[in-house]
């Protein structure tokens, strides 16, 4: 063992048999050596560390990609079965309540001959009425081709605004007692800090090509006219809104004065107002509605790269831009 060690470091065995040596100046030079030798035991380690790591990038990279493209439906015979989508957190332009998301997983599920129904499981507070209004169009367009395959809806903890404002197409829409359903109405919020920056002495140097250019610009004064003409934008909106729901509800829909309103009402409470029409979950509506117990999940999941970057923050930047000029947009929520 000890012969081994010596081939392997010759300045070390040169230390211990060179009598020319002295005491302090061999400790010395031992130190000198023993740090020169761990030194490269430590390189030698994170290239070993590093090497791995992008093998196990590469084997995760490989598995989201089959994942995605085998996992979602595929392209073999499934047999009788009910589509799952899923739709989970906001109605935005991006994530798993994007119409870019959506649309493909619904084409899929109601395009696979042995889809018997396709259930859309939502979970959602609301979020843009333009990609829940893609959503819909998209919806009622496959309804329409595929007259003899129902899509129903199926409720977790909220279905509230924009997520309602998709669930309103579904033939019908089953909801636990205790969950959250409604909230027809349109919102835009954001934050003014005139009174914050004449405090603090900060002037607001904006300039604009077309007098309304600043609308909605948070650091300048509110004008009558802005706040009428956003009012304006927001009442088409709701209109739009209702219309959805009232089309998609029909004769189920037990109006009152505050049905839209923007109020939200438990799931039995829904029921009673026809803005569902019992409970169920996605288990028991395939198993007692479709009559096809077994389920197929067609929802389009994130791929691996969009993962890595938002685990490590890659996105914060545009994310906290985005974050200060979020709620100058319309919202159904």
């Amino acid at each position: 063992m000890s012969d081994q060690t010596s081939h392997d470091h010759p300045a070390e065995h040169k230390l211990a048999t060179d009598p020319s040596i002295g005491n302090w100046e061999r400790a010395t030079l031992e130190k000198l050596v023993f740090a020169t030798v761990q030194e490269r035991r430590s390189a030698r380690r994170w290239g070993i560390f590093f090497k791995l790591g992008f093998l196990l990038l590469g084997v995760f990279a490989l598995w989201a990609y089959y994942d995605f493209t085998v996992g979602a439906g595929g392209d073999e015979n499934l047999g009788r079965h009910t589509a799952l989508i899923e739709i989970n957190g906001e109605i935005e332009a991006e994530g798993s309540g994007a119409a870019d998301t959506v649309i493909p997983s619904l084409n899929k599920a109601f395009s696979d001959s042995g889809s018997a129904a396709v259930v859309l499981r939502i979970d959602s507070p609301g979020g843009s009425p333009v990609q829940a209004g893609i959503i819909v169009d998209e919806i009622r367009r496959l309804k329409r081709g595929y007259p003899d395959k129902p899509l129903y809806v199926v409720v977790d903890e909220i279905c509230a605004s924009g997520g309602y404002y998709i669930a309103s197409a579904a033939d019908r829409i089953y909801v636990n007692k205790a969950s959250i359903v409604g909230s027809v109405g349109v919102l835009m919020d954001s934050f003014g800090f005139t009174g914050t920056m004449d405090k603090l002495g900060v002037e607001r140097r904006l300039m604009t090509a077309g007098e309304n250019k600043g609308f909605m610009d948070p650091f300048s004064p509110q004008s009558d006219k802005h706040k009428a003409h956003a009012q304006s934008m927001l009442n088409e909106i709701h209109q739009q809104f209702i219309s959805v729901v009232r089309a998609g509800r029909g004769k189920r829909l037990k109006e009152t004065p505050e049905t839209f309103s923007g109020l939200y009402w438990t799931g039995a409470k829904a029921v009673e107002m026809g803005l569902a029409d019992g409970f169920g979950t996605v288990d028991t509506v395939a198993r007692d509605v479709v009559k096809a117990e077994d389920i197929v999940d067609y929802t389009a999941h994130e791929g691996l790269p969009e993962r890595v970057l938002k685990k490590f923050g890659a996105a914060v930047g545009s994310g906290a831009i985005d974050a200060a000029y979020k709620g100058t947009v319309p919202r159904v929520r």
